[in-house]
């Protein structure tokens, strides 16, 4: 079993009366976390009961409020218990149907999972304002992929490990940097199945969440607008060009994006500018929230070897550092570019403090700041600026900014 983070906070929310509700990707852990919440619960002797609305079966449990909360005194008795409810977003209006029972003062704990298009077609959120807590489960992250391959042996040492053992440190990067997150990817040895069970995972999103849940009348044009999207990652998005490449038009491309990134298959970030006249305008960036699943719609899945896509995966790495970091925090990410084509990678932004922060993707000797990071500089006169790199660790100082020069991996427990 692969550990995830996730697990401890909500072992924390387990006494709170409000709904823990666990959001995701498509295969990405979320069952197995649930699974694993109950043993938590029953070892210590509480009752639960766990029902999947993608198992017929327990479907005739949901066709009305009353029959659910029949089934689970059945179950439960008198008695206080803990509620697991699997694949929510088949469930029709399923936001009022779970707030129409937690308002009755059962004493009833609901820990509720389903897919990112459980917020687009159940509008779930809005109707248990007040009521839930959301937490977000992605593909397996590069930490967690760490401590799995090294058998959790430097859980609580791994940048000690990262920084004496620099080449399996490199190898384990290669290796999340080929096949992404999975769960199911990260647990299989033959590459071959790998590729299939990718493979699988795509179709059932496709054919499940776009298809049948958002109801998507070109999942073919869908399909091929992600595929577009894994060749540009890192790139400006030309919303005419990419629309006209997938055969639909300016609106229902910005649709289908919408749809992808709360369906947890993309993340987007936009410019930072305090100059509307001298930056570029709103284009956004788009990174894949799965690396694997990038690499398998543009065919390179395992097969990463061009240095020029190993920079953009990089990137895309870091940004998923940095987008878990914040995730649930006032501070935003954005990107830098001006008319000029000065560039810098992110730009982390905290109230009216702004961080810049560069990627390279090769283990620095020396410091290399590019001529678009002094730009930065000397434009916004950041009190601290980064250089994250394979392997490097250094510190310089331009006029009164700070510039750290960090491996990547020190991202991972970095406090900015």
């Amino acid at each position: 079993m692969i550990k995830r983070k996730l697990i401890n906070e909500l072992k924390n929310h387990l006494p709170s009366k409000e709904i823990s509700l666990i959001a995701g990707p498509r295969q990405a852990g979320k069952t197995t976390l649930m699974k694993e919440l109950m043993s938590f619960l029953e070892q210590q002797d509480k009752k639960t009961v766990f029902l999947n609305l993608d198992y017929e079966p327990d479907k005739v449990h949901f066709s009305t409020q009353s029959a659910l909360i029949n089934k689970l005194k059945l179950e439960l008795g008198a008695e206080p218990g803990y509620v697991f409810i699997d694949e929510i977003q088949r469930k029709e209006d399923a936001g009022l149907f779970l707030k129409g029972i937690y308002d009755l003062g059962l004493k009833i704990k609901f820990i509720v999972s389903g897919s990112g298009s459980l917020e687009l077609k159940e509008k779930i959120h809005e109707s248990l304002a007040g009521r839930k807590r959301l937490f977000e489960l992605n593909t397996v992250s590069f930490e967690e992929f760490a401590n799995h391959r090294t058998s959790y042996r430097y859980e609580n040492n791994l940048g000690d490990y990262f920084n004496i053992e620099k080449d399996r440190t490199k190898a384990l990067l290669d290796e999340y940097m080929n096949f992404g997150g999975y769960p199911r990817v990260v647990l299989e040895d033959k590459i071959r199945e790998k590729a299939m069970i990718m493979d699988e995972i795509y179709r059932s999103y496709i054919e499940k969440d776009i298809s049948y849940l958002l109801k998507v009348d070109k999942p073919e044009s869908f399909s091929k607008m992600i595929k577009l999207l894994s060749s540009q990652v890192s790139g400006l998005l030309n919303y005419s060009e990419l629309a006209s490449n997938s055969g639909i038009s300016v609106p229902t491309l910005r649709n289908y994006l919408w749809y992808a990134e709360k369906t947890f298959v993309i993340n987007q970030i936009t410019p930072y500018f305090s100059n509307r006249l001298k930056e570029i305008t709103k284009s956004p960036i788009a990174y894949f929230t799965d690396i694997g699943m990038r690499n398998y719609m543009i065919g390179l899945f395992g097969n990463l070897q061009n240095p020029a896509e190993g920079g953009h995966l990089f990137q895309n790495l870091i940004h998923n550092i940095l987008h878990e970091r914040f995730r649930f925090s006032p501070v935003s990410l954005h990107y830098w570019r001006t008319i000029d084509k000065a560039e810098v990678d992110f730009v982390i932004k905290k109230g009216e403090t702004v961080i810049p922060l560069e990627v390279k993707y090769s283990a620095l000797k020396k410091p290399e700041l590019g001529r678009s990071f002094h730009n930065f500089i000397e434009k916004y006169n950041p009190a601290e600026a980064f250089l994250v790199n394979l392997d490097l660790k250094a510190e310089i100082k331009i006029k009164n900014t700070h510039v750290k020069i960090i491996p990547f991996y020190e991202l991972l427990a970095y406090e900015f």
